[in-house]
Formats: structure tokens, sequence, C-alpha cells
């Protein structure tokens, strides 16, 4: 058979026929499915979130990873593995086996523009790793974080080309977008939203819950078709922000960090050179400016950000643990000894984007809004439970990122790139419990995966003609720990933070910092401003000593080198733009409401995501519920979007109208009039006047029941840009947290509601008011 096709052509044999059965001399021949080459392997794929080179134990960190550790022992360790830096480049690049502005993925799902190299849309000419497994004969599946579908398609609409079911995996379960609530998530199966199968006080966790349904998946595919390998793919939404575990892990480090990020680093830079995991002369790389030592605190922020990082430690240990219950299973099934599992520690360096203090409710700080120690010391034993959005403060991020400098977004430098990478596959791997030096990059997980299945990268997929695969495959190193590189030049850029490595050089500058994506009116340099560095990581393996002055010669052709290689790949334009990064027309993606001023919704719809809802934000609108009591008491969501941490809520509670307006900044604003809704209602309407002149800005909520004003109050202040990452505009049921204590599990609408309808007054269209948002956004 032809597998450089996918489908797989395949030559079935020609049998005469005869006009009557009975008389039939030559067999038929029953069609057989396509089956990988025999003895293939299955494939565990497992992608930890916000996790730098420096915070598992696995290696030398303070976070404590019994699997992965367990994995090495029996595997082997690779200490130059590096990511883009970026959740979804990563996860582009690492589906796909090309690099992720050629796949246009420059940046994360939810920025994307026009530009080619960053239109957040995969093209037919690079197929998943997953669509090429499958039409190969595996089973594939996906649980967890994906975070590659265009936000704009995330709507019964769609299209439902870049959605998991139709990029290769035949189940999915998980999120869409770039991070998300461990207790009351928004989750998809397949296409279809569903609530998890238990409520945060029954102990659910989302880490559990996705492990429980790969198990499932794979005890089912095994009990059906026993030589059928699978894909699994497991992109955990952990340990990226918030910070939330269940109680039983909630003290598991009560105290172990009150040294402090300085001394932290100095602890785990030796526990590294005793691992091997770093030369024993590698020396600690520069603190980033700016941020604070510890000792520049005073004793509550010390407590605070302490605690932040206790939190931090549990979810990776909880994550590590759930990834060991999989293993666990895979072991009782008698599956293990032939299964390659890759477990990528991270899919970008740890993050600073929880600001110099730390966060209560992470969410906050995304819309531009300090979050201070005050506040966390305030709720502090709510903190890592449902009632919490935490993150802590960014000097942690480099303490976890040890001994590189800077951190996730930094694709600049090391510590924005560099994760640790365990590979084991008992069948496949016989050197066991060693380490792999060799450098390689995300991008090449895709071309090791199918080298270890047997089967090539095609060159059409459902007939389009395939891009060359820009990976290179690492299993000459699974035999071979002294191998030499195979992998010898690779490019890096995530919002004008960029670098090249080529031949154990690195040269790299730093354009903006990564705690500075939400800060709004901040003026950067130009590109041509920013300062190069040179590193010979051949001899300075973290980046310590900077070589520019001492070899300008050198950095200028590595520096002409990124631009062929940028070029190359899709990079340029450079976009040093972050939540202002759609604030020109021709970047803005397209609106499925397309300028329309008035959209009725309802309730049999699965909810939107804030990117595909109407704009409300920075805006005047007016919400309008069409319902009817049924004569009795009544209650339940008429239309809700954001969560516990922003949002807003029209519902009814005890037969009455209620708004609720959740303010990401701090505080709740209700319009609660008593007045009780009747047989003969039909009509809830909440009217939104914003003052208007700028962004987050006040105005007054009215409300009124079948024309007559019942309600209303002053609302101070309204969320600038975002109430969430993963929450939706639902209508007639609460899916995710509530905007307000009222409102419990699902609270579902009693009575019976037609529609919603949502109107934008006026001239402000969705597209003008989010053009009018952008640019304020841009000039704030």
């Amino acid at each position: 058979m032809n597998r450089h096709t996918i489908p797989v052509v395949r030559t079935e044999p020609s049998v005469s026929t005869a006009v009557d059965y009975r008389n039939q001399k030559e067999p038929f021949t029953r069609p057989e499915p396509v089956r990988p080459p025999s003895g293939a392997p299955n494939v565990l794929l497992v992608m930890l979130d916000d996790v730098g080179f420096g915070a598992p134990s696995a290696f030398g960190g303070p976070c404590r990873t019994p699997t992965a550790e367990r994995l090495a022992a029996d595997g082997v360790k690779y200490t130059r593995f590096h990511t883009t830096a970026l959740c979804s480049p990563t996860r582009a690049a690492t589906l796909t086996g090309r690099n992720h502005h050629s796949v246009g993925f420059g940046v994360i799902a939810e920025q994307a523009t026009a530009a080619p190299g960053y239109n957040g849309t995969r093209p037919d000419s690079a197929a998943t790793v997953a669509r090429i497994l499958q039409g190969n004969g595996y089973a594939t599946g996906a649980f967890g974080k994906m975070h590659q579908t265009p936000t704009w398609e995330i709507s019964e609409a769609g299209p439902f080309d870049r959605w998991p079911t139709r990029e290769g995996f035949d189940r999915f379960y998980g999120f869409l977008g770039a991070e998300s609530d461990q207790f009351s998530p928004v989750l998809y199966q397949d296409f279809t939203v569903v609530d998890p199968p238990r409520t945060p006080e029954d102990g659910y966790h989302m880490s559990e819950d996705l492990v429980d349904r790969a198990i499932e998946w794979i005890e089912s595919v095994g009990t059906m078709d026993p030589d059928k390998p699978w894909f699994c793919y497991l992109p955990f939404g952990a340990c990226h922000a918030p910070l939330q575990v269940p109680d039983s892990y909630l003290d598991k480090y009560r105290g172990e960090f009150d040294h402090g990020w300085d001394r932290q680093r100095e602890i785990t830079l030796e526990r590294q050179k005793q691992l091997g995991v770093v030369p024993p002369e590698t020396e600690l790389a520069r603190w980033a400016p700016d941020l604070p030592h510890w000792d520049d605190l005073d004793d509550d922020r010390k407590t605070a950000s302490a605690r932040l990082m206790e939190l931090y430690a549990a979810f990776l240990e909880h994550t590590d643990d759930q990834v060991g219950r999989l293993v666990d299973r895979l072991q009782e099934l008698g599956a293990l000894d032939n299964t390659l599992v890759l477990y990528m520690l991270g899919d970008n360096g740890a993050s600073a984007e929880g600001g110099m203090e730390g966060s209560f409710n992470y969410l906050a700080g995304l819309n531009g809004y300090k979050q201070t120690t005050a506040e966390v010391l305030e709720r502090f034993d709510e903190l890592g439970t449902p009632t919490s959005y935490p993150h802590y403060p960014a000097s942690w991020a480099m303490a976890l990122d040890t001994p590189y400098q800077w951190t996730k977004q930094a694709a600049s430098h090391y510590g924005g790139t560099r994760n640790g990478l365990i590979a084991h596959w008992p069948k496949g791997i016989t050197d066991t419990g060693t380490l792999r030096h060799q450098w390689h990059h995300c991008v090449d997980i895709t071309p090791t995966i199918l080298e270890a299945v047997g089967v090539p990268a095609p060159d059409t997929v459902d007939g389009v003609p395939q891009k060359p695969m820009e990976g290179v495959a690492m299993n000459y190193t699974f035999t071979d720990a002294d191998a030499a590189d195979r992998r010898t030049t690779q490019y890096f850029e995530i919002y004008g933070n960029r670098g090249i490595y080529d031949h154990g050089w690195t040269a790299v500058t730093l354009h903006r910092a990564p705690w500075l994506m939400a800060t709004y009116g901040l003026k950067l340099p130009t590109f041509d401003e920013d300062r190069w560095e040179l590193y010979d990581t051949s001899v300075d393996w973290s980046q310590a000593r900077d070589l520019a002055a001492e070899f300008p010669e050198k950095l200028e052709e590595l520096k002409q080198k990124f631009l062929v290689e940028a070029a190359r790949y899709q990079v340029l334009p450079l976009d040093d733009r972050t939540v202002t990064r759609n604030a020109a027309p021709q970047d803005r993606p397209p609106h499925p409401l397309r300028g329309r001023t008035s959209i009725t919704l309802y309730p049999h719809m699965h909810g939107l995501p804030e990117k595909a809802a109407p704009p409300l934000f920075n805006r005047s609108y007016v919400i309008t519920a069409s319902l009817e009591t049924g004569g009795g008491p009544c209650a339940g969501i008429l239309a809700s979007l954001g969560g516990r941490f922003g949002g807003l809520a029209l519902y009814v509670a005890d037969s009455k109208p209620v708004f609720c307006y959740n303010f990401s900044g701090g505080g709740q604003t209700f319009v609660r009039p008593d007045v009780e809704l009747t047989a003969d209602t039909r009509e809830v309407r909440l009217e939104f006047d914003y003052d208007g002149g700028g962004i987050g800005l006040g105005g007054t909520a009215r409300l009124s029941v079948d024309g007559d004003e019942v309600g209303s109050a002053r609302i101070e202040h309204t969320t600038r840009a975002i109430f969430s990452m993963n929450e939706q505009l639902d209508i007639g049921v609460n899916r995710g947290s509530p905007v307000c204590d009222d409102i419990v599990g699902r609270f579902a609408f009693s009575g019976r509601l037609h529609h919603v309808r949502v109107d934008l007054p006026g001239d402000d269209r969705p597209e003008t008011a989010a053009e009018r948002q952008r640019v304020a956004l841009a000039t704030h």
C-alpha cells in the first residue's frame, strides 16, 4: 500500500465475476481496514502547561514529580529540548512537525491577525500527526487543552475544520481556550458542550477527569480491537493559572518556600548538577532587571509569595500523579512495554504573568488592573480553592526556570524555551536511566513519532500536497547517547522577543518583558533599537556570559541568519503587540456576527466564547429575555457571560429579576428590585448605558419587566477587555463558574425561556465596537 498518501491508497485484487453466484469461481476478498506496520507502538504524548525547566524534581526542581522520575529511570531524559515560549505556538509546532509561524501560530489563537504567520489557522498543507496516524490505522484521542481552534469558529455555525475531531482525532474531551478553571471548566466532547461529571463540592478536578476519560478511551479501544494501536494526546491545562488544587494537596508544601526565590535558584542549580542535567561548571544566569529579590520584600509580601509558590508546587505534583495513574493503568493492561511515552514537562518556560506581587484573581491582571499583596492576604485561606483564581509573582518564574534567564514569552532566552522531556519505550529504548544532551525542539516531536511507528510523512493528505516536515526525528538518540546533533539551527520569536541557535551559538534579544503583556499604553522600543546578546552555549550552558562585545562579527552573522530564517518561515513582519494586536481593521479576525446590531440567542444553543459573542465591553447594550414563568415560583439563568472572577448575569431568584455585574478588578453591583414575576410576565429587559469616552468606565444598569422600569444601579467601573479565557455567554443555564453566589450549579431557568435578544444600540455594530475598544486599548 502507498502510505505516502492519506487516505492510504491500496491496490484491490481484480476478480472475475459470474452472472450467477452459484457459478462464482474466484473468491471475493472483503476490504480490510488500513493497519499500521506490524509491531507499531501505541503513542502517549503528555504535555504540561507553564512548567519551567527548573520546576520538576526530575530536572532538579523543588516540585515533586515521582512519575516523571519513574519514567526517566526506565527511559531517557533530554536536557536540551526546546519549545516556542508560548502555548498555542508550541502545540501547533508539536502536532504538525512544522515551525509555529509556518502553520499560522506565531502567537496565541486569541490574538490572531491576518498576517500569514499569525492568522491562527493551520493550513491544510500541514496535517497533524493525529491525522497521519489516523490515516495509517491508528485510533486517536485527545484529552485536555487544545488552544488551536480559531476563536471566531467556536459556535454552532463553525466551520469545524480546525476543531480537534476534524484535525485527526477520533475523540476529543477537554477545552479549546488558553486556560480554564480547574473546578468549573467549560468542556467539550467532540463538538458538544458537556457538563463535568461531578461538582467541585463532590471533589471534581479537571486534571483527574481528563485522565479518567483517557483511561476509559484506551480501555474501550483495547477491548474492541486489541491489535489496533492508539495515539493518546494528553495536554493538561495544568500548571497554567489558576493555581487550583484538591483539598488533599493544599498543604503538601507548607513552609517549603519560606527561603524565597533567590535561595531556591541556588538549591535547584546544585540539584541539577547532581543529576547531570546541567554540567558542573554551569552558572546561574543573570537576574531579570526590574524584578525584586526576596530580601527586598516586606514580611507580608514574603508570606503571600511563599504561599502562592506552595500552591504551584502542589499543582504540579498533583498533575504528575495523574500521569502516574495513567501509566499504572497501561502497565496493568500490559500495554506499557510497547507504548512510546513522550512526557513534555512544559509547553514553555514558567509564567511571569502573575505580575510583581502575584494575584488572587489573575484575570484582573489580564485587564491591566494591578493586583496587590493585600488582596492575597485578605483571602489567604481561600487560595487554591474554587473561590480563588491565583497566580504566583513573576520572580518565582525566574526560579522555576533555573539556571536560565527570563521566562515564558521570552523566545529570546532559554528560560522561555528550554523544557524537560522524557522518552519512555521499553521495546524501543534499552539504554535506560540515561541522559540525552542533543539539541532538539518541539517541532521534532511529530517526525519522532512517525519514525517510531514506521510510516512516512505523507506527500498528500486528503488531496492536499503537504509542506515538508521542518522537524528532525530524535530516534537516533534512543540507542546512542553520544550521537552527534542533527538539529543545528533553530529560530525563535514571540511578541518581538527573538533569537537564533546555530551550531552551539545563540544570538538573542529581549524586546518586551513578559510581565508587561497587559500593560496598556506601554511604549516599546523599535526593533532596530533592541540590544542583541551573544552566547557560546557549547561552553556556557545557561547563557550567563554575553560575548557580544568580544565577537561582533559573529553576532552580526547570526542576526542576519535570523532574518533569513524569519523570512523563510513567515515570521515577518515582526509584531510586538499583545492585547492590542487586533487594533488595525485589516488585522481583525472575522466576527461571526458580521456587523449585526441585534442577535437572538436560544436556550438550546451551546454557549458562545467571548470572542464569538456580542461584544459587551466598553459600550452600551440591551439584553431582553422573552419568557413565561409557568404561573408559579421560578428561578434560573436568563443570560450569563463570564463567571466568578469577572462577568455579568441576568437571572431570576425567588421569582424576582436580578442583574449582577461582577467587576474583574473587584466588587459586584446588583440591580435587585423587590418585584415578583407573574403568570402574565413575558419580558425581562436589562439596559446598560455606558458613560463613553474611554475604556473600563462606568454606566447605569436598568431593569424593566414588560416595559416598566423596576430598578437601576450605578456601576462605577466595568471590565476593560475580557472576563475569562474559557467561560461563555450562556442562555438559560449556567456553565462554568457562577457570576455570583445566587447562582448554584447549572441554575437552569425553571420557567420557559423562548429566547434572549442582545441589541447593540446606535452605530455600535460589533466590529465598530470591537475596533473602538482595541484602538482605546492601544492608546490608553
